[in-house]
């Protein structure tokens, strides 16, 4: 008799527990650990997207700056090479600064207009720009054209190609034409005061496809800082649904 009472008492707290979360509409959420919680704090996602843009853009400068000064396309002066790539110091940090800050910027900018990109947004084809974006420092370095003009326009064709393919928004190709002047006066001024210099230089201290390359480079990085800041977007948007 004992246990009978005890068990319909023990159902009868549980029913009304049930009841009461019922009435009040709210049904319980699952612990969140401590990684969710740092995904969707937007200063620490902030801050692990740049890290992660700033070590790309490190290993992207190694590595291209590497076809460059190996074919003689860059000269560095001799007291400045202090790594086993064979480039100063400096170019490795101000890349990766740069990625970051492009990489950053490129989800601001889809953020004040409204929506995140979204076109062609999954690894595998931020993984294809990447190489492509490769593929065109390396023709840069290693192509040989009758002249430069011709490798210009070619550079010139790939990168606008690039863009078509893996990004066809007008905030990203006027993103990728502002910074690539920028970049490309940043160069002008450091090699005129004699920082390094290029062979042949068709264009005042440069050469005439650097700009093409400053512009597949932007948007290479800018894709890759789209498809970082996807992740945050898609937990403020699951946040959002279950408040």
């Amino acid at each position: 008799m004992s246990l009978t009472l005890t068990a319909m008492s023990d159902s009868s707290t549980a029913s009304s527990g049930q009841q009461q979360w019922a009435g009040s509409g709210q049904t319980p959420r699952p612990p969140r650990g401590p990684y969710i919680s740092a995904i969707t704090n937007r200063t620490t996602n902030l801050l692990i997207r740049g890290a992660m843009l700033f070590s790309v853009g490190v290993f992207l400068a190694l590595v291209l700056n590497l076809l460059q000064v190996q074919r003689n396309v860059t000269l560095f002066p001799p007291d400045v090479i202090s790594s086993i790539f064979s480039s100063a110091w400096w170019v490795p940090p101000c890349c990766g600064t740069a990625s970051a800050l492009i990489g950053l910027l490129y989800p601001c900018i889809d953020s004040r207009l409204g929506e995140p990109h979204k076109f062609k947004r999954e690894w595998s084809s931020v993984m294809r720009c990447v190489a492509v974006f490769v593929g065109i420092n390396h023709a840069s370095a290693k192509v040989d054209f009758a002249n430069n003009v011709q490798l210009s326009l070619t550079l010139a064709a790939l990168s606008i190609g690039l863009w078509w393919t893996f990004d066809r928004s007008r905030s990203g190709f006027g993103l990728g034409v502002s910074i690539a002047l920028l970049a490309t006066l940043a160069t002008q001024l450091l090699v005129y005061n004699g920082v390094f210099q290029y062979t042949s230089p068709d264009f005042l201290y440069i050469r005439s496809w650097l700009p093409c390359i400053f512009f597949a480079g932007v948007i290479t990085m800018g894709n890759i800082g789209r498809q970082l800041a996807m992740y945050e977007y898609k937990f403020i948007q699951e946040k959002t649904h279950q408040d």
